[in-house]
């Protein structure tokens, strides 16, 4: 028998990501819309060990659309990787009568969903897929990743004119630990000449080579888009490699975007993906489904269950990173 939903509760975990704010907007409207008590816990998981949860009202999530972070701030939680805090989570869970869970995370968040679920069955759990990597199973697209690209990109864009006038050749660092989602992106809208990520083994000579063909050209300039999580080593590691091995430029720079990709305004795309997931992830709540992630799928909403969503790897499109190496010569 499906369990009635009254009151629900969202939280954000793990990594911030631009539109956050606006998934949790569209959580609200639609717990209004249905008539449900709406709750925010603060700082993710540690809030619901400490039990900082709080009634929300639509007017607290006015004005929100447009920031990036998140209002309900985030957190990751050690504690909750115990199974002495997540029951003390269980706890003020029951004591705020919450019949229902919106989690908006990554991995880390779906995975910590998955261990609650199990031991504490009773509290259905709707996730959504808030993070800048875009790794996660079962979406094509992920909260705030394409306001990280273009984020990455505007930099990108700054970094060509001054490469152009010294005839430098840049290493751009951005996120991506597992995953070369932005690189690859960023690379493609960016007009780089390299693209280096986790998915691809690429070696120095492979580097050396890309670059070389251009020099042929009369390139006097070339971008290079590093993922972090890389096979070759650090951003700094592989421009002091090559720069033992080309003579072709006045000058090797570095630059690491970091968490300039967390921040800023949504783009409009995720602004419009938040909304579309968050208000899915209360109807699915009031359906009866619990362990799912709602993702976007060839425009489409569609369910994974956190087990897939966490276990299966998001493969890369290989024709967009082949396209990627062609247009880079």
């Amino acid at each position: 028998m499906t369990k009635e939903i009254k009151r629900v509760a969202v939280f954000t975990s793990g990594g911030d990501a631009p539109g956050m704010n606006a998934a949790i907007r569209a959580i609200v409207r639609n717990a209004f819309n249905n008539d449900l008590h709406i709750y925010g816990i603060m700082r993710g998981y540690e809030g619901m060990i400490d039990g900082n949860i709080k009634r929300l009202e639509t007017s607290d999530v006015s004005n929100i659309i447009h920031r990036g972070g998140t209002m309900l701030k985030t957190a990751r939680s050690q504690r909750f990787m115990t199974p002495e805090g997540r029951k003390l989570a269980y706890e003020n869970l029951v004591d705020s009568d919450i019949d229902g869970l919106i989690a908006i995370g990554g991995n880390g968040t779906f995975t910590g969903a998955s261990k609650f679920m199990e031991e504490y069955p009773d509290i259905p759990i709707v996730g959504l897929p808030g993070t800048i990597d875009n790794d996660l199973f079962g979406t094509d697209f992920t909260i705030g990743f394409d306001t990280a690209v273009n984020t990455a990109v505007q930099a990108v864009d700054k970094i060509r004119d001054t490469a152009d006038s010294h005839n430098r050749l840049f290493f751009v660092e951005v996120m991506g630990r597992h995953s070369g989602f932005i690189a690859l992106h960023t690379a493609i809208a960016g007009g780089a000449g390299g693209v280096v990520i986790p998915e691809e083994e690429f070696s120095l000579d492979d580097v050396v080579k890309l670059l070389k063909r251009g020099a042929k050209r009369s390139k006097l300039f070339s971008i290079v888009i590093v993922a972090e999580g890389n096979q070759m080593g650090t951003v700094y590691d592989i421009a002091k490699q090559v720069e033992e091995h080309i003579d072709f430029c006045d000058d090797i720079k570095v630059t690491v975007i970091g968490h300039l990709q967390r921040g800023g305004s949504p783009s409009s795309f995720d602004r419009v993906l938040a909304s579309v997931l968050g208000f899915a992830s209360v109807e699915a709540l009031l359906a009866g489904k619990t362990g799912v992630m709602a993702g976007l799928r060839n425009n489409n909403v569609h369910y994974t269950p956190f087990t897939e969503a966490i276990s299966k790897s998001k493969p890369l499109n290989k024709d967009l990173l082949r396209m990627a190496h062609i247009l880079a010569q």
